[in-house]
């Protein structure tokens, strides 16, 4: 189940909780070179400060190798499903936080110098990612997000300015800051 066809119909039969729940610890996300490759982009051009990195909904790891290749200190993994294929391809035990225990404030108590998040916030419906992305503000000052849609566009209420996006290959990487956060 890795191409995007399979993926998508996926979805379609179980539902997305369903498909990570059933086919998590097996997980590649088909689109793996371009997230490299716009990671790659957006550490250059934005100077991005890889010090204490959370990926979020980390997948099997495509961006925490990645990152380590572009020189990442500290990369903390979160998945509920892939939490497997995270350890099997990183070495790393990743944490099983849902969006639900993250928007509740259960990472409160931790600060990193980014979030990026990959191929996962255009799945949570846009009635709950306000509070998902203001708990998000709590930790962190900046965040990219990598995604396959023009989904999620964070709205500068809900704590986030997007100064930026890349797109690559059909991917699109859009840098956030807290508003009126002054590095």
């Amino acid at each position: 189940m890795t191409n995007r066809q399979s993926i998508r119909k996926g979805y379609e039969e179980y539902s997305v909780k369903g498909f990570y729940e059933q086919f998590g610890d097996e997980y590649r996300n088909p689109h793996e070179v371009a997230i490299q490759q716009v990671l790659q982009i957006a550490v250059e051009k934005w100077q991005l400060n890889l010090h204490k990195v959370l990926d979020l909904a980390c997948g099997s790891g495509e961006v925490t190798l990645a990152l380590k290749s572009l020189g990442a200190t500290y990369v903390d993994g979160i998945d509920p499903y892939t939490y497997n294929a995270y350890l099997q391809r990183t070495g790393k035990q990743a944490e099983k936080y849902t969006f639900e225990e993250i928007a509740s404030g259960i990472l409160c108590d931790r600060h990193y110098t980014i979030i990026i998040c990959s191929f996962a916030l255009h799945l949570v419906e846009e009635s709950r990612l306000p509070l998902l992305v203001y708990q998000l503000s709590l930790i962190a000052n900046s965040m990219v997000i990598i995604t396959p849609h023009k989904r999620p566009q964070l709205k500068p209420e809900w704590g986030w300015i997007c100064l930026d996006e890349i797109v690559f290959d059909r991917v699109r990487s859009r840098f956030y800051k807290i508003k009126n956060f002054s590095p």
